[in-house]
């Protein structure tokens, strides 16, 4: 899709630093043939429920800004309560973003997107402890309010138009429209796409709407996982991913990885390749699940405590 199967596989080929345990993958296949866990479903509880007209711009906004929630060392990680709970992540930054759409703050209206400042937008998200990169999420929302002024007529259902019910219209979409919707790396002198965000957007989209209305999307086959921090800490603690030794110690140590350095690229082209992999073996019991299905399988274990005991690798990037 959108070249990301293609150019991941030429770095897992290629790849010295990362390698992928075939005998653990189709152990934790056949593991999943027999009991699927449940998948992610749209939860009006933490999200914006779809029967508001707002929704489209709401996924837009939360998916611009759901990036990179781990605390700098030294640093609280940020979360926000509700009721006697903390929560934090996606699922916090989904909540916060209701929230202040439902206590009427214009999050959906675009020209407010487009001026939104660093101090309105930190009262926005509310919450205690520091959420990084908040100066970078102030400008990806500005941006994202003037292109679709300038270019939609501040109406983001013209977008909806263009991508005509296809998933992948509305990965290539996003990607060409918005600059940090464009996941790509370079690696041995080659292009390599991973579209985290444009993705998980066309997956929030089925998600929100149950696969129905503006959620019945084509080539939903064509996703691929999400590459995130998150997915690659559950395979290597699953055995699937192993890092070489100095790769491993970096990421035990929370040694911060250059975005686009070799080491973060070959963790997300693995990650990328697993769930491939995972995919291709469910469908030999002819358990067919999609590519995006089986990542919210791995993302709901990379919840539990279980699964972090060894942690995850840190880059500071909008793109996850």
């Amino acid at each position: 899709m959108n070249g990301v199967l293609e150019t991941t596989w030429e770095v897992v080929r290629h790849s010295r630093r990362v390698r992928t345990d075939t005998e653990a993958l189709s152990a934790f296949a056949r593991r999943l043939a027999t009991e699927l866990p449940p998948g992610a479903a749209w939860d009006e509880t933490y999200h914006l429920p779809a029967t508001h007209a707002q929704i489209l711009l709401y996924i837009l906004v939360l998916d611009s800004l759901n990036f990179c929630f781990w605390a700098p060392r030294g640093s609280r990680r940020w979360e926000l309560s509700r009721g006697p709970r903390k929560i934090s992540g996606y699922v916090g930054l989904a909540y916060a973003l209701k929230q202040a759409f439902l206590g009427g703050a214009p999050i959906t209206d675009t020209r407010y997107l487009s001026e939104v400042s660093l101090k309105t937008l930190k009262g926005v998200l509310g919450g205690t402890g520091a959420l990084p990169l908040m100066e970078e999420r102030a400008d990806i929302l500005r941006t994202l309010g003037r292109v679709l002024l300038d270019d939609y007529g501040g109406e983001p259902w013209r977008l909806a138009e263009r991508a005509a019910g296809s998933a992948t219209r509305w990965v290539a979409l996003l990607a060409h429209a918005f600059p940090s919707f464009r996941d790509t790396a370079t690696y041995r002198g080659k292009r390599v796409f991973f579209y985290k965000r444009a993705q998980i957007f066309a997956a929030d989209l089925y998600a929100a709407f149950g696969g129905k209305g503006p959620g019945d999307l084509s080539e939903l086959d064509a996703l691929t996982c999400f590459a995130d921090y998150k997915l690659p800490q559950v395979l290597r603690h699953l055995g699937v991913l192993e890092y070489g030794d100095d790769l491993s110690e970096k990421v035990d140590r929370g040694v911060l990885l250059a975005p686009g350095c070799p080491e973060e690229v070959e963790i997300r082209a693995h990650t990328v390749w697993a769930v491939e992999r995972i995919r291709r073996e469910l469908d030999r019991p002819g358990r067919h699940v999609r590519s995006f299905e089986i990542d919210w399988m791995l993302w709901n274990m990379g919840q539990l405590d279980t699964y972090r005991k060894r942690p995850y690798h840190r880059t500071l990037t909008t793109y996850y």
